[in-house]
């Protein structure tokens, strides 16, 4: 007699309507989570190049700053420096060695439309005394108005956000608020020469506003490079 066997059939089973809704929320989930994770990341590497522009951008100015000071120069009666409380205005050699020439620099707080900023201005080279008087009137009238912008050649250009700004100079041995410097005795053997020479410190405190760069008090030290190193205190 035939042994019927009877072989043990699996029924194949699908996912319940409940199981599916969690595993799609379970994805969702791992998605938002992923999605928060990568959207952390781009915030902060933009924070992180936005701090390394702003602080580029600051030593790229200081290093303007300390060239203009390194390359004030004398001219017969005119004056080398001058600080009223609010513009710093600079006599200097030009950047151009092959063709020897003189320029008015001009740093300042300035508003614009993206707020209070550093600013610094200069002329055209010259080599006159006439076209000095008349970029050093310009220099003036840039900071007090703004004329004397980047029209007719001249530069004006914005540099990094600030609140305040302090001059000291180093005079007599120790640094003293900035002010207008006093003129010396002529030259009996040069009566045209100049009367008026550079202190022999520069001390810049400028005031960084907060941001997602730096921030805070910032205190820059210049020496004639014909001196020695002055006192930090």
């Amino acid at each position: 007699m035939p042994t019927q066997q009877h072989a043990g059939i699996r029924t194949a089973r699908g996912f319940t309507l409940i199981e599916l809704l969690v595993a799609i929320a379970v994805m969702a989930l791992l998605s938002l989570v992923s999605w928060r994770g990568l959207e952390s990341m781009s915030r902060a590497t933009t924070q992180n190049q936005q701090r390394a522009d702003t602080v580029l951008t600051l030593q790229a100015t200081l290093a303007q700053w300390g060239a203009d000071l390194d390359a004030v120069t004398t001219i017969a009666q005119t004056r080398p420096v001058d600080w009223d409380g609010r513009v710093l205005r600079l006599t200097r050699r030009g950047s151009d060695d092959t063709a020897p020439s003189v320029q008015v620099v001009a740093w300042t707080l300035k508003s614009g439309p993206d707020g209070v900023r550093w600013r610094r201005w200069q002329s055209l080279p010259f080599t006159t005394r006439g076209e000095w008087q008349q970029a050093w009137n310009l220099a003036a009238a840039w900071a007090q108005d703004g004329g004397a912008g980047s029209n007719g050649g001249f530069s004006d250009v914005a540099l990094v956000p600030a609140n305040s700004w302090q001059l000291f100079f180093f005079r007599d041995n120790s640094w003293v608020p900035a002010s207008q410097l006093p003129v010396a005795q002529p030259n009996p053997n040069n009566p045209s020469g100049p009367v008026v020479a550079m202190p022999d410190g520069v001390r810049l405190v400028i005031t960084l506003p907060p941001g997602e760069g730096l921030s805070g008090t910032l205190t820059r030290d210049w020496v004639k490079p014909t001196v020695g190193a002055p006192k930090t205190s």
